[in-house]
């Protein structure tokens, strides 16, 4: 079973779209001299580096910032078939989490030179820490759970100070906070490494940058893995939104079906234990140890054990809870903060979501949420506009439809049970991209990573992903792999 770090190390959580960027924002903007980059031992067996970048690609002789790079050599030298450049998303800082748990990448360098590179959200003072923001951004899902007008506006409040926090923490840099600004990273890299044409692997919130780096330099890709796929192309927030909803609205279904291999719920049918338990909270809050649980909560913690590995923990909840013991669906209730404050979340709201619909425009859209998805995926939109309510409109990337001209055929991996970058969305993305191979698969989110750092061994997706970067071999079209690691989760 796979831990709530590994679930935290490749979190990428997405946001709602916004209007279409204009079009001169898209365009590519000419890169500063190609920089030697000075590798220096770090420990662990990995050199690291610093990458001079302007603040503003658009300013190539402005103010300047660095992105933090590391290097993992290829276990052969003489074998490498040159770099190949990965950012796992989450917070941003690629580096820390591959040097806390080295297995994600590891074996990529009997191939390559893995050169990872942070998100300028994770800007350094010093070696490679971490910028962290004064004051933390409040939790995702207070506006499910406090749903009122006030609530509303006490978030947005909140999120404002945290924004705040992460501006002063960052300073100039703060300017930067965008994916646009990330694609002219990575090609700045790509040169700097001499390389002809970039190898890419991008996981989470890694695929946004992806996604840019394509439209802004198609004739520089060579070949380039998209996992777990943050999707930037909605241009409709209410569209974004629903592809969120039915996806959770589904993600019920696939743990009923799961759990019908055997669970903690016996005979019982999920979907029908969760109904029963849902009219009941209803009707009156259920007793959970020294407190109750009330209809929001109740949802809340069936949301946060829908995610794969969390699966037999909410089907032993479920049981207990309808024996008349909610107080484990209690435990699953997450943090009221989101702590500490990093300022990822800035990063996203200004690709994602500048701007944020007033609270009575949203409730007509969660109206509409709920007859889409009425048992629990509607609950997506509160928990998506809590990111970037409150917070500034600027710097902004805003989503738009994807153009990338030219570009050599993409590998992207969508999983069915992923309802962190809903698999709708990832559907979506793909659609845009023509020439791109699509590979389905029955595991959740950042599912190569995960494989890799699970031991699994030569899996139908790790086979895949392996074959393309070396050989450029494509998978054959409709190809599907199965759960390997779904079919790894205890039963109880």
């Amino acid at each position: 079973m796979l831990s709530r770090a590994l679930a935290a190390l490749v979190l990428g959580a997405t946001m709602a779209a916004t209007p279409q960027a204009p079009a001169q924002a898209l365009r590519a903007e000419p890169p500063v001299p190609v920089q030697v980059l000075r590798w220096a031992e770090c420990g662990d067996g990995i050199e690291c580096a610093k990458l001079g970048v302007p603040i503003d690609w658009k300013r190539p002789g402005g103010p300047k910032t660095q992105v933090d790079l590391a290097r993992m050599p290829a276990r052969d030298p003489s074998r490498s078939l040159g770099s190949l450049v990965v950012n796992t998303g989450g917070g941003g800082a690629t580096i820390q989490d591959v040097r806390s748990m080295p297995a994600v990448v590891s074996e990529l360098t009997t191939w390559f030179d893995v050169v990872l590179i942070n998100a300028r959200s994770a800007v350094s003072r010093g070696s490679t820490s971490i910028v962290e923001c004064a004051t933390p951004p409040p939790g995702l899902t207070g506006l499910i759970l406090r749903p009122g007008e006030e609530s509303w506006r006490a978030h947005a409040q909140a999120n404002a100070a945290y924004d705040a926090s992460c501006r002063t923490a960052m300073g100039t840099a703060y300017a930067g906070l965008t994916s646009w600004q990330a694609a002219h990273d990575l090609e700045a890299l790509r040169a700097a490494l001499g390389e002809p044409k970039l190898r890419y692997l991008g996981n989470s919130y890694g695929t946004v940058f992806g996604q840019a780096y394509l439209e802004l330099f198609p004739e520089k890709v060579a070949r380039m893995v998209l996992d777990g796929v943050a999707d930037h192309t909605r241009t409709s927030l209410k569209r974004w939104l629903l592809d969120n909803a039915l996806t959770e609205e589904r993600q019920l279904s696939r743990f009923r079906d799961w759990c019908r291999a055997g669970c903690a719920l016996d005979d019982d049918d999920a979907i029908e234990v969760f109904d029963d338990l849902l009219a009941r909270v209803r009707r009156t809050p259920l007793p959970a140890g020294g407190r109750t649980l009330n209809e929001r909560e109740f949802l809340v913690a069936v949301r946060e054990g829908l995610t794969p590995p969390a699966w037999p923990r909410l089907a032993a909840a479920l049981r207990k809870a309808s024996d008349g013991d909610a107080t484990a669906l209690a435990n699953l209730l997450p943090p009221a903060a989101d702590g500490p404050g990093y300022p990822h979340r800035a990063l996203m709201c200004h690709d994602f979501m500048p701007q944020v619909p007033g609270y009575r425009s949203f409730l007509v859209m969660e109206s509409r949420l709920r007859a889409a998805a009425p048992r629990i995926g509607w609950i997506q939109g509160r928990y998506q506009l809590a990111r970037c309510l409150g917070m500034g409109k600027a710097p902004s990337y805003p989503p738009h439809p994807l153009r990338a001209q030219g570009v050599p055929p993409v590998l992207i991996s969508i999983g069915d049970t992923d309802d962190n970058t809903p698999n709708l969305a990832a559907e979506h993305m793909a659609a845009q991209l023509p020439g791109a191979r699509v590979i389905r698969h029955g595991d959740g989110h950042a599912a190569y990573l995960m494989q890799s750092a699970s031991g699994l061994g030569a899996t139908c997706l790790r086979l895949y992903v392996h074959d393309y970067l070396t050989a450029g071999t494509l998978p054959p079209p409709g190809a599907r792999c199965p759960g390997d690691l779904v079919a790894k989760i205890p039963r109880r």
